[in-house]
């Protein structure tokens, strides 16, 4: 009964900012990874981010480091992703994942469980 909800998409302006939430239940963050991919029209699903537990790293592809973080409230049981100075080429549809293991080297190759998608429209 594992659920991960991402919500938080929109249409934004190029070089604006956007903030996506995962909600997840029915899965512990203690020990396990949480990730965030992107899928555009007639490209590949890319893997853009991840966090790992217990040890908190986190993780990023290159071509969001410097303008993405991913963070996480525990308590709330939800992963963010802040997208800062965002492109018209980020546009895409995001999701959250979440797979057992705490990762010290890289985000995970593959997960388990998805969530829904959310859609993120970067205007020029």
């Amino acid at each position: 009964d594992v659920q991960l909800q991402a919500s938080g998409g929109g249409l934004v302006q190029a070089g604006g900012s956007r903030r996506l939430s995962c909600s997840v239940s029915g899965f512990t963050f203690d020990g396990n990874t949480i990730g965030w991919f992107r899928q555009a029209p007639g490209k590949e699903r890319e893997g853009i981010a991840c966090i790992s537990f217990s040890n908190d790293n986190t993780f990023y592809g290159d071509s969001v480091k410097g303008r993405f973080t991913i963070s996480s409230d525990n308590a709330k049981n939800t992963v963010y992703l802040q997208m800062n100075s965002l492109k018209p080429e980020d546009t895409a549809v995001y999701y959250c994942a979440a797979e057992t293991g705490t990762r010290w080297l890289g985000c995970p190759r593959e997960y388990y469980y998805w969530g829904q998608g959310t859609q993120v429209t970067v205007s020029s």
